[in-house]
């Protein structure tokens, strides 16, 4: 394979982990579509109708979107919460195990993927609103001589510059042998190995950087890795001990945990399928894995009913004080600090992640106020369809 071949197949991978998420967010909500009308789309055969539905109306647009997603991409299923002032609906379609025909149900737990990220920078925001660290911090104040090598250099980069993706740092899921790990059938054999931050970031800098940091913005998962190590070093505490005490607890979001390398999904949860993000034609049940592949990036496991609570807390102030939120939600330069914001067709401004784990694909959007917020999840990974889900939702 070509080099230009294996840069296109590593872009595509990458557009499928993250979706519209913070790198896409900004430009794909602006521009927008119109989702067209379905007709017939609310109910279904084959197990891709609505199996389960709660809370108040007036979110059939929504419930439409999701069905037709399920039928024209051929997921196994999908769940959703959406919160609006004090209403809260939520609804499942489809199956959780496409073996059984199990229903989904919005009780699941299900991995989240690079959501992670929104976690992670609500916790470095808020230690340096402590005072215990700045965002304008090189990394190498705080990791000498992790980021080394090969043109890479610690003492350039800042912690702003990763979480907002600017520091030019080589995504380690892009190297060519991390990639067939993680992307080939492979993968099910290798599916339970443990990787620590420490070996992703030094497959990482085993190669050049791409750009300059701050010279422009590419989505690396390598910025989050040293992201949770710095949480660590501030801290003393693993980054995942740091958002269950500050987030977790506070919030009461008891449907949400960071695995570590734990390779099970709490129960109940659906079956995830994975096509390993177009290295296979066919789906594949990767419903357990060890996620210390994604580490800080990627590795949570959440409901969508936390998720809706915690941006609804987030873009309330309740997790952060005013000034670092601002700084958080900056449409300046690059953008979001772990988060992305757009606008939809319809006029209304969004913020939220979105991530891709094998197995599982994420949406989490909230209006800039909190009242009005949504998650989505489909136990499958080659969703491409989220900003219909968003405009369905906020603009139906």
């Amino acid at each position: 394979m070509t080099r230009q071949r294996a840069r296109q197949r590593a872009a595509q991978r990458r557009a499928l982990r993250r979706g519209v998420g913070v790198a896409a967010v900004a430009s794909a909500l602006v521009v927008g579509t119109a989702l067209p009308a379905a007709a017939g789309a609310t109910g279904g055969t084959g197990g891709t109708g609505v199996t389960a539905v709660t809370g108040g109306s007036g979110h059939g647009g929504t419930r439409t979107a999701m069905d037709t997603a399920v039928r024209t991409e051929g997921l196994p299923g999908m769940v959703a919460t959406a919160r609006s002032g004090k209403d809260s609906w939520t609804t499942a379609i489809g199956t959780a195990d496409t073996a059984t025909g199990q229903p989904r149900s919005a009780r699941e737990r299900f991995r989240i993927g690079s959501v992670t990220k929104m976690f992670v920078a609500t916790v470095l925001l808020q230690l340096q609103a402590e005072g215990r660290l700045d965002l304008d911090d090189t990394v190498d104040r705080w990791l000498p001589g992790v980021v080394s090598g090969n043109g890479n250099d610690g003492s350039a980069i800042t912690v702003r510059q990763l979480l907002n993706h600017t520091s030019g740092l080589f995504a380690y899921d892009d190297d060519p042998g991390m990639a067939a790990v993680l992307f080939t059938p492979q993968f099910l054999s290798r599916r339970y190995d443990t990787w620590t931050p420490e070996q992703l970031v030094r497959i990482a800098v085993s190669h050049p950087p791409v750009f300059a940091p701050g010279a422009k913005r590419e989505y690396s998962n390598t910025n989050y890795i040293l992201a949770g190590m710095i949480v660590a070093e501030v801290t003393g505490h693993p980054y995942g001990t740091e958002i269950e005490r500050r987030i977790l607890r506070p919030l009461g979001l008891s449907g949400t945990s960071v695995p570590g390398t734990a390779s099970a999904v709490p129960r109940p949860h659906a079956r995830g399928y994975s096509k390993l993000f177009g290295g296979s034609p066919t789906p594949l049940d990767t419903t357990e894995l060890n996620p210390s592949t994604a580490g800080a990036a990627g590795e949570i496991i959440s409901t969508t009913d936390d998720l809706t609570r915690f941006l609804s807390a987030l873009m309330r102030g309740r997790l952060l004080p005013q000034a670092e939120l601002d700084e958080m939600l900056t449409t300046e330069g690059p953008g979001g600090l772990g988060i992305g914001g757009g606008t939809l067709s319809c006029g209304v401004a969004v913020w939220g992640h979105d991530g891709g784990i094998h197995g599982s694909s994420t949406l989490a959007l909230a209006t800039r106020d909190g009242r009005h917020s949504v998650a989505f999840n489909t136990n499958a990974d080659w969703f491409t369809g989220k900003l219909k889900l968003a405009e369905a939702e906020f603009c139906g």
